[in-house]
C-alpha cells in the first residue's frame, strides 16, 4: 500500500498515511469544502488508513467543525477538519462515523499522485456561481453525493492498491 507524505505550506506540520486509494478522482463543490480548502471552488480529498497516520508538529494543528443545517435547525458536523494554525493550510478531515479512515486534502500531499482516468464532480448543485465545472467526456457529475464509495470507485477501475 502506497505511503503518502504531506505538509502545510510553512512546514510546521508534516504527516504521512498509507492509502489504498491515492488517485485524486473527486472534486467536491459543497460550501464547506470550497470555503475551507477551496481550490478553484472545490476540494479534493483522498482516503488513508487512520491507523497509519503519523504527524509531526501536532502542537501547530487547529481543528474546525462546520455548522450544518439539519431538519431541527443547525448543529456541528462530526467531521473534524485539521488545519495548520500558523499558515492556515488545510491538511486532512477525520470523522468519528468512519474511524478507520482519514481524508487527506490532495493539495497538502507532497508525494507524487497519479492522474485519475476520470473525475467525479459531486455536490455540483452547491458550487459557487462563478465556478465552471470542467468535466471531461468520461467524468461524472452529481448534484449531491454519488452512491459509489471511494473504495468502490478505485476497485471498479482497477486502481485500488494493496
Amino acid at each position: 500500500m502506497p505511503r503518502l507524505e504531506g505538509s502545510c505550506e510553512c512546514k510546521a506540520v508534516t504527516f504521512a498515511v498509507d492509502s489504498h486509494t491515492r488517485y485524486p478522482f473527486m472534486r467536491c463543490y459543497c460550501s464547506i469544502c470550497r470555503k475551507s480548502a477551496g481550490a478553484g471552488g472545490y476540494a479534493i480529498n483522498l482516503m488513508g488508513d487512520a491507523a497509519t497516520l503519523t504527524v509531526e508538529g501536532t502542537e501547530n494543528i487547529t481543528v474546525w467543525q462546520a455548522t450544518i443545517a439539519t431538519e431541527s435547525g443547525t448543529e456541528k458536523s462530526p467531521a473534524r477538519r485539521n488545519f495548520c494554525a500558523k499558515c492556515g493550510s488545510a491538511l486532512w478531515v477525520e470523522d468519528p462515523r468512519w474511524p478507520a479512515w482519514v481524508y487527506p486534502i490532495a493539495g497538502a500531499i507532497d508525494s507524487e499522485l497519479p492522474v485519475p482516468p476520470q473525475t467525479v464532480h459531486m455536490m455540483v448543485a452547491s458550487k459557487a456561481s462563478w465556478v465552471e465545472v470542467a468535466a471531461g467526456p468520461s467524468d461524472s457529475q452529481y448534484d449531491g453525493y454519488p452512491e459509489e464509495s471511494v473504495v468502490d470507485w478505485h476497485r471498479t477501475r482497477g486502481l485500488y492498491e494493496d
